[in-house]
């Protein structure tokens, strides 16, 4: 069981992956990911990553905090990370808070009872991430862009993705399903374990590759 305490947010991300369980189909999709990326870097093309989810609430935006991490943990030049989905909701509240957990500092950018807008930030950070659900097409998201689906109903919503160079779908179980329930902090801290987890799988391999 997952304590939910304030985490040192390097320590995390490597214990996530240091502790992944994945099958071997789920390797080789994330190996995948990561040679694509590291062959548009190698082409010194900028690589734009836009991970989509349903509403932008929870797995995606999990997805994209940790992809910038990663990208200022292993010093990658080239890469932003952004999301959306295919509605825009809300920021999801459990959703901040978990990432709060494991250290990151979330700043007002922009009040609304809807859809707040926040600036996220974490120790050595030098460019805040934008935080708000918003269309995958957003004009915040740059483009072209490698698109990562990471819930099914994006996938099969979005049978074409206008923009995106490569589609690739990595999907986590919603942690919505115990919202309002005794296990919600909880199955939130393991479904951003998982994500950071492999998004250090995913750019260690990039690193390794370039």
């Amino acid at each position: 069981m997952l304590e939910s305490i304030s985490i040192n947010t390097a320590l995390f991300f490597e214990t996530a992956l240091k502790e992944l369980e994945i099958d071997e189909t789920r390797v080789k999709l994330l190996q995948s990911i990561a040679l694509f990326i590291a062959s548009e870097i190698k082409d010194d093309k900028p690589v734009n990553l836009n991970y989509i989810c349903t509403h932008n609430s929870r797995r995606s935006q999990l997805a994209q905090v940790w992809s910038s991490y990663a990208c200022t943990y292993f010093k990658l030049k080239n890469i932003e990370s952004f999301s959306g989905g295919t509605a825009a909701t809300t920021f999801f509240r459990n959703t901040v808070k978990t990432l709060q957990e494991v250290g990151f500092k979330f700043q007002l950018l922009k009040f609304s009872h809807q859809n707040p807008e926040y600036l996220i930030s974490y120790k050595n950070s030098t460019n805040p991430i934008v935080g708000f659900s918003k269309l995958y097409d957003n004009e915040h998201n740059k483009s072209p862009f490698i698109a990562v689906t990471t819930c099914s109903n994006a996938d099969e919503n979005c049978p074409f993705i206008p923009n995106a160079t490569q589609r690739f779908h990595l999907p986590f179980t919603d942690p919505k399903i115990f919202d309002g329930t005794l296990y919600q902090a909880e199955k939130y801290l393991e479904t951003n374990k998982q994500i950071a987890g492999e998004i250090h799988f995913i750019f260690k391999n990039i690193k390794n590759s370039i």
